[in-house]
């Protein structure tokens, strides 16, 4: 009887006072995180901070945009409206304006030598102006679109929309060489736009980079990157993206909701980056923002 107790009791302390929970049998399994999305590029990138902020005139639709000796210069498009402007940066007051007229769709500006050179977009003109005075000097005909335009003391730079950099003769207009632009492994980047020459990379815009395309672009091209206002840094002799800087967020409420089409704001992409080499500066807007803004790159944390 006594044995029987004792096995009784020592069935009852372990089958009832002291059975084993699962938290002490196994380790729980923690809930599934959802799974991180792999970046759009092998490629460094950098963001930025802004340091100053300027006003800018809501109905530019920017084009082309250029530091120089102070003031900003500025070239806007849309049938109608398209003009050559020169600007002061601090009040954002236009000092002396240009009207291209009814017929021409202004795209993109450099200054070099003393002469302002400024594209159009499907009307196979290149204005060439006098810095000083705005006057036009010279006219050069071009054969296809014209978007963006930079130069490196040298060579003007031209982009098209496609994935091509085109080195142009000053003086005759001629296509000296072409550079096919692509990131990672050889994917070309098209959509080339707005171009600014910053110590000897070529920096350029990409045509509606805030929106994700599904599709054939309107150019029959493939479907861009996709990333929100990304501006792509490029090497001039071999045509590679080097970095990206995202200006993703920089100025919300100039730009349209997302994946909204009927948004009145669709066309204000980013568009137009502006050096200004003697004191290092850069300066960013967009078409018909009501800010430009003077911003520092820095490296992505």
């Amino acid at each position: 009887m006594r044995n029987i107790l004792l096995i009784l009791s020592v069935f009852f302390a372990f089958g009832c006072g002291n059975e084993p929970t699962p938290a002490n049998n196994a380790a729980v399994k923690p809930a599934p995180t959802a799974a991180k999305p792999p970046p759009f590029s092998k490629l460094p990138v950098y963001t930025y901070e802004v340091v100053n902020t300027y006003s800018h005139d809501p109905t530019a639709f920017t084009q082309g945009l250029i530091f120089y000796g102070g003031m900003l210069y500025e070239s806007t498009g849309n049938y109608g409206r398209s003009t050559l402007r020169k600007t002061d940066l601090k009040t954002g007051k236009v000092i002396l304006k240009r009207d291209l007229g009814e017929d021409f769709f202004g795209e993109g500006i450099t200054i070099f030598k003393g002469k302002i050179y400024q594209l159009t977009w499907r009307e196979d003109v290149v204005f060439v102006y006098d810095l000083a005075t705005m006057e036009p000097v010279k006219e050069f005909r071009y054969s296809g679109e014209a978007w963006g335009l930079a130069n490196n003391d040298t060579h003007l730079i031209l982009s098209d929309g496609t994935h091509l950099l085109r080195f142009i003769d000053p003086e005759t207009f001629k296509v000296v060489r072409t550079v096919p632009v692509s990131y990672d492994d050889n994917k070309p980047l098209y959509l080339l736009n707005e171009l600014e020459w910053v110590n000897g990379e070529v920096w350029a815009n990409i045509w509606h980079s805030e929106q994700k395309q599904t599709g054939p672009t309107p150019q029959g091209m493939v479907p861009n990157i996709g990333q929100p206002n990304h501006i792509a840094r490029i090497d001039p002799e071999t045509g590679k993206v080097v970095g990206w800087i995202d200006l993703s967020g920089i100025s919300p409420d100039d730009q349209p909701k997302k994946d909204d089409p009927y948004d009145p704001r669709a066309e204000n992409t980013l568009n137009g980056i502006a050096y200004d080499a003697e004191n290092d500066r850069v300066f960013v807007t967009g078409k018909q923002w009501r800010k430009l803004f003077e911003i520092k790159i820095k490296p992505k944390e």
